[in-house]
């Protein structure tokens, strides 16, 4: 069996890392799909390119040799796009620093998708036709909530026995092993617009009615329950003498349980005015399901948990509140996720990976595509 190298990997997500990728540049995220399809294709894998849509990039399906496409197997899922913009690399640049390497999506994900890349082509290289066929599927719109992907994660999930997602691990190398439900709204206040010097009175707030409704919204927070929202974004009036009439919001809401989802979104969706001769209008609503630790899932970690030993380290599982594609498989497949690099600071300048979790982390992933049955 051969082993994985430090430096190898390590070069080869900055290869990645230096391609960037944010979300709205469609045809940046293409290319590097066209590159990831090109490599997987000479070391012996099956590919299909899906055509970007909407605005977005494409997506890439990378199989191994062995396995029909209907036969159960293991769905592995990775994203490509960031969040950060183009030009981004010129303020953080690649750098190894103090057992660290930094870089725009280090983290988040692109070291983990590359760690599970060089996994599947340890096997394939070495011949090895393991018991399940593996799908490895690269998608170009996670940021933003997978709007073009969803349908395909889906699909591909429904034809899946487990799901691995190579998010990065948290807290010192945790994995996820269930996430919160994400909401999302738009609130829309319509009031009645009025001079603000002479005729006051007249007018009806658009922005006064919001700010209840803001302290409506934050309300519903209830951490004994798992319940945050979060308005992140508020805009509205023209001018400083012009009593406003129109106010918008942007709402975030995260969940912990399907029942919990429900009776949360209602109530978002059902505000209604506080003050007089104003009108509200939410739209919106689940973005991403919750997904708990069900028996499958947990017996899923218990087999991880038990390969990691045999590696070397101890592997901890945990609840978290982000969400990812994982959201939208977890009802049809057992799921991992956060298996991918451990490090910090995903979203920020200084978004880094830890050098040590590599190999670790690119063995855990072979070693569950190898005997997961």
């Amino acid at each position: 069996m051969a082993e994985f190298e430090t430096d190898a990997l390590l070069q080869g997500i900055r290869a990645w890392v230096e391609h960037e990728t944010p979300t709205d540049a469609p045809e940046a995220i293409s290319a590097l799909m066209a590159k990831i399809a090109l490599e997987a294709e000479g070391f012996g894998a099956r590919t299909q390119r899906i055509p970007g849509r909407d605005g977005f990039g494409d997506h890439l399906v990378v199989r191994s040799p062995w396995g029909a496409a209907h036969e159960e197997g293991i769905l592995v899922m990775s994203h490509l796009d960031t969040v950060h913009p183009m030009g981004s690399l010129k303020r953080m640049p690649f750098r190894v620093e103090d057992g660290a390497a930094h870089g725009p999506g280090i983290y988040d994900m692109k070291g983990g998708a590359f760690l599970a890349f060089s996994a599947l082509r340890a096997l394939i290289e070495e011949g090895r036709n393991v018991a399940l066929p593996v799908t490895h599927l690269f998608t170009s719109d996670e940021e933003v909530g997978s709007p073009t992907s969803v349908a395909l994660i889906r699909e591909l999930a429904s034809r899946a026995k487990y799901v691995l997602v190579t998010e990065p691990a948290r807290e010192g190398g945790k994995i996820v092993t269930a996430r919160k439900g994400a909401a999302r709204f738009e609130v829309h206040v319509k009031g009645r617009p009025a001079h603000s010097g002479s005729r006051h009175q007249d007018g009806r707030s658009a922005i006064e009615e919001l700010a209840r409704q803001i302290l409506v919204l934050h309300s519903f927070t209830d951490y004994s329950r798992g319940i945050t929202v979060n308005v992140g974004k508020i805009s509205g009036g023209t001018r400083a003498n012009v009593v406003a009439e129109e106010a918008h919001a942007l709402v975030d809401m995260r969940v912990p349980s399907p029942a919990i989802a429900e009776e949360m979104v209602a109530k978002v969706l059902g505000l209604t005015p506080v003050g007089p001769d104003v009108t509200i209008t939410v739209t919106g609503g689940l973005n991403r399901p919750p997904y708990e630790k069900l028996p499958g899932i947990a017996a899923l970690f218990e087999h991880a948990k038990g390969v990691a030993a045999e590696i070397g380290f101890e592997l901890q599982d945990l609840k978290t509140g982000g969400g990812s594609d994982g959201n939208f498989t977890a009802d049809l497949a057992p799921t991992l996720d956060g298996l991918g690099v451990d490090g910090k600071g995903g979203h920020t300048d200084y978004e880094q990976l830890y050098i040590a979790s590599l190999v670790p982390r690119a063995k855990l992933l072979r070693r569950l595509m190898e005997t997961l049955e």
